[in-house]
């Protein structure tokens, strides 16, 4: 029965470890490409998960933190929503008027 609980938390241990190694973001992981990571977690089940832990997975304050900008990169604008276009707007009151130009 012992055998059974550590092999459950074994393969939860080593499922864990993938699926953080997977969607992890390329540019957060430290001392190793992703594909790398990847292999290591995926081959040594619990050494690579160990191992991904310590080494390779962003440190905390790096998940929750907004991404700096790149230094000469200006700021992309936010996306603008059709409510918030006057020229959308106005189309749509002359299209709702009946003002048809077509």
């Amino acid at each position: 029965m012992a055998g059974v609980l550590l092999g459950l938390a074994l393969l939860a241990f080593w499922l864990y470890s993938l699926f953080d190694v997977i969607t992890t973001p390329e540019e957060d992981i430290r001392n190793a490409p992703k594909a790398l990571w990847l292999l290591i977690v995926a081959l040594l089940p619990l050494v690579g998960g160990l191992f991904w832990l310590a080494r390779g997975r962003p440190q905390a304050a790096a998940h929750h933190t907004p991404r700096q900008r790149q230094p000469g990169r200006p700021p992309r604008p936010a996306p603008k929503g059709p409510d918030d276009d006057p020229d959308f707007l106005r189309e749509l009151d002359r299209r709702m008027r009946g003002g048809s130009d077509d």
